[in-house]
């Protein structure tokens, strides 16, 4: 009896059976559902990743923090999730992803310290940082006076002297950050009297300016020259200076958004182990590397960081923002803050 139950476990131990699911993390192959913004992941990553773990990956896209969120309420559930630091903030406060093990991640001492131990997850226990990056002003140094762009700021897009010129960047949260951070405010604020200031600053841009509200066009629209300047984030703006060597990049230095977005494990996962798997290969230098390189934002591993900067980036100060400063935020979520400027901006956008 004894020699048969020796047959039987070594029987098992070289099939890779643990007998608790998916839970031993030595097993090759299964499924990996991600969800993540869309144009924000290289395809020869996730093509690399499954080569190398013999893992499907599904990948499912969205185009805002709060969508995600939408449909993360209605009952969708993701293995991989990768949102920005304020809905990271909210999902850990509705316990809708799970604690890391992070003895499960190998390359977290490879990542930028700048990044890690932010306000919405102070100890990376839920989070793993995959891109980051801040908020400036994109504009064409042929059009626009780089000396009105560093002396105003943010108020450069209200000097009539390009009025027609300027893109919107159709952002509730980052469209009341430049009004707030140009006013002297926290963008955080839930004060009413300094949100109904940054209303007014919006509307003067609406009523004064004839700026063209849009989303991702104005990458395209400001790498062709159809408009002068607008805000933009920073890793879209490292792809337009790639392709246009006349845009520059200013991040006012009244502050601005840094952002941090983060990979996630929802808490109702189903493969928990081939996440653990993903994270880890995206954290490491050559996945890492060639990831920022495509998308164009700042990778969240030092040496990736570094190697990109100068190989594929050089000169193009966007692709590696600032550090935070003093002046600039991280956002923390508020419903109520978010309700009130949301009903503002519809507002702004109607106001011709």
């Amino acid at each position: 009896m004894k020699k048969l139950l020796s047959v039987v476990l070594v029987l098992l131990l070289l099939c890779g059976c643990s007998g608790g699911g998916n839970n031993g993390g030595s097993e090759k192959g299964g499924e990996l559902y991600v969800f993540l913004p869309g144009e924000y992941i290289s395809d020869e990553v996730i093509n690399s990743f499954e080569k190398e773990t013999g893992v499907k990956v599904s990948i499912t896209t969205f185009d805002s923090n709060e969508s995600m969120y939408t449909k993360l309420l209605g009952g969708t559930v993701y293995d991989v999730i990768i949102p920005s630091d304020y809905m990271i903030e909210r999902l850990i406060a509705e316990d809708m992803v799970q604690p890391l093990d992070k003895s499960k991640l190998q390359n977290l001492d490879l990542l930028y310290d700048q990044v890690l131990n932010m306000d919405f997850d102070p100890n990376n226990d839920y989070s793993v940082p995959y891109f980051w990056g801040n908020v400036g002003i994109c504009y064409d140094k042929t059009l626009v006076d780089q000396a009105d762009v560093e002396s105003q700021g943010w108020n450069v897009l209200r000097n009539t002297k390009y009025k027609g010129m300027i893109y919107m960047y159709d952002s509730i949260r980052d469209a009341f950050m430049m009004a707030e951070k140009a006013l002297g405010y926290s963008m955080n604020t839930d004060k009413e009297e300094e949100i109904n200031a940054a209303y007014e600053w919006l509307l003067d841009i609406a009523v004064n300016m004839d700026p063209a509200y849009v989303t991702d066009e104005a990458i395209d629209g400001l790498a062709n020259g159809e408009k002068a300047m607008g805000m933009m984030y920073s890793g879209d703006a490292a792809l337009i200076a790639l392709d246009n060597e006349n845009m520059a990049f200013w991040a006012p230095t009244e502050g601005t958004n840094y952002f941090v977005d983060a990979m996630v494990i929802h808490k109702d996962a189903k493969n928990v182990d081939n996440a653990y798997k993903f994270i880890d290969f995206i954290t490491d230098y050559d996945a890492a590397y060639e990831n920022s390189a495509f998308v164009g934002y700042s990778s969240a591993n030092a040496e990736a960081l570094k190697a990109v900067s100068e190989e594929d980036y050089a000169g193009i100060d966007a692709y590696i923002p600032r550090d935070k400063t003093a002046k600039d935020e991280v956002f923390h979520n508020n419903e109520d803050v978010l309700k009130t400027i949301s009903e503002l901006w519809v507002k702004v956008k109607n106001t011709k």
